[in-house]
């Protein structure tokens, strides 16, 4: 695999799981799934705080879950095939979603691939900001008046 392909490959990857984390740090602000997160702990979804908190929720149960089936997937569905242009794989379609109807038209196809490159890389701007932002301010959504050791004050 050239250099190329394989930093393709990547940014397309990054730009997928942060379009996603994006909408993980937004949605919960408006909806939250009833029910339990993990039963066995007693954790609601609605108990799991927003942002960067909602992190030190989850058991390592869960995260060892989310790393087995992030595992399964790039193991046995999502293989690079030097044949196909980076983050096109044979089981997924459109966005890399598994078995997912593909663009057949060519120019539409390469429409395509520029707007998810576009939005992609606006994504990883995006969600790194937001978790900076929480980070600093310990708000999902960046109450300033919480953080008063800024150098621009």
């Amino acid at each position: 695999m050239t250099a190329f392909r394989r930093r393709r490959a990547t940014e397309l990857k990054h730009g997928r799981v942060s379009m996603i984390a994006c909408i993980g740090y937004i949605v919960p602000e408006y909806f939250k799934f009833p029910g339990y997160l993990a039963p066995k702990g007693g954790v609601l979804f609605e108990d799991v705080p927003n942002g960067l908190n909602a992190l030190l929720k989850v058991s390592g149960a869960g995260w060892a879950q989310m790393i087995a089936f992030v595992g399964a997937m790039e193991l046995n569905l999502l293989q690079a095939d030097p044949a196909r242009a980076p983050g096109d794989f044979a089981n997924a379609g459109k966005l890399g979603l598994p078995f997912a109807g593909g663009i057949e038209d060519p120019a539409k196809r390469t429409r395509s691939l520029n707007a998810e490159l576009a939005n992609g890389r606006l994504a990883m701007m995006a969600i790194i900001g937001m978790m900076f932002q929480d980070g600093l301010t310990g708000s999902p959504w960046g109450d300033w008046s919480l953080y008063a050791d800024s150098p621009l004050r």
